[in-house]
């Protein structure tokens, strides 16, 4: 379970204030307007933005004070974060170990997860021989080695046409069914939360707001939500 006890985020002007719980295993989505803080929120989630007071708890224990690394956590960005110098294989490679050499049991790994994303046989190649679907499957891919059990999206599949965008979707979903992943997505695009996540979190005025199912939030948007939605 992951609670955010009182967080509150502020920058110059920028206030956002986080009171809610996500149950274990849960995939949820966050959508609110443009400037509402939707990356924001994760980038604090993630360890990489401190907040100005709250805690951040994961089964009941203060993660707050960990360092990023060491979060119980991965995260996919838009831009994937694949080294260009290395091969497919080593940038998997260090979602197991940040040793240069593995094992053959570690290489074992990383040809499972490259065939389990539809890869299979690409791991000489660099990131960029690949299209935009395949590096999106690749930082997946990573994301499946590290097996944290909260998984954090920055719309990763934001430049991808509809159909492999759903196709993504569709295999995050199955992978986090398996691992009992919890999953946090930040989205633009309501079809993605409908997609993935049985629950949203809407970010506007300042308030991340306790998680309500999907449809409804959608059937019935508040205003700040319904104009951002162009209803």
């Amino acid at each position: 379970m992951l609670t955010l006890d009182k967080l509150l985020i502020e920058q110059d002007d920028f206030r956002l204030c986080a009171d809610l719980t996500l149950k274990q295993g849960s995939c949820t989505a966050i959508l609110g307007p443009s400037g509402a803080g939707k990356s924001t929120l994760l980038t604090t989630l993630a360890g990489f933005l401190n907040p100005t007071s709250g805690r951040l708890l994961w089964d009941g224990e203060d993660i707050m004070a960990m360092a990023p690394g060491l979060r119980p956590l991965s995260i996919l960005f838009q831009d994937q974060n694949l080294f260009p110098h290395l091969s497919v294989a080593q940038n998997l490679g260090l979602g197991i170990s940040p040793r240069p050499r593995l094992s053959a049991t570690d290489h074992a790994r990383i040809a499972k997860a490259l065939d389990r994303v539809g890869l299979s046989g690409m791991g000489a190649r660099k990131p960029g021989s690949l299209s935009g679907g395949q590096q999106g499957r690749v930082a997946l891919a990573r994301c499946l080695l590290r097996a944290k059990p909260l998984l954090l999206l920055d719309e990763p599949f934001a430049a991808l046409g509809p159909a492999l965008k759903a196709d993504m979707l569709a295999l995050v979903a199955e992978i986090a069914d398996e691992q009992g992943t919890t999953v946090i997505m930040v989205s633009h695009d309501p079809n993605d939360a409908k997609a993935l996540c049985s629950e949203t979190v809407l970010l506007a005025d300042g308030v991340a707001q306790p998680p309500r199912p999907t449809d409804d939030l959608l059937a019935d948007p508040p205003p700040a939500l319904a104009a951002y939605l162009g209803r």
